[in-house]
């Protein structure tokens, strides 16, 4: 068996792609909408054009709060909509205390 079978052999379920995004909604259980902003360039004018998409992914501690950015993977279908997952926590949204705004 040489080196590029053994390697082929370890990782059955190949490269997954993964995605940096933005939590923008946890209001569902161990779901997450994450939302995902590219700068794509117009081919026929040539300006960067902004491209919104959101994915709803599957987080099984419910630890992701809203504007948490998030780095999520794809997975197995988990239910109608869902096909990724939270794979990592690139950085925490910054708590406002409510309380202390008020006079």
């Amino acid at each position: 068996m040489s080196a590029t079978e053994a390697s082929e052999s370890t990782d059955t379920r190949g490269t997954r792609r993964t995605i940096t995004g933005t939590v923008t909604s946890n209001a569902m259980d161990k779901t997450v909408v994450v939302s995902v902003i590219r700068r794509i360039r117009d081919r026929r004018f040539h300006k960067f054009v902004t491209r919104r998409v959101k994915y709803k992914a599957h987080d099984e501690h419910n630890g992701c709060a809203v504007g948490d950015v998030v780095e999520i993977m794809e997975s197995r279908p988990m239910s109608k909509t869902k096909r990724w997952r939270v794979f990592r926590t690139v950085s925490k949204a910054e708590q406002i205390n409510v309380k202390e705004m008020l006079p």
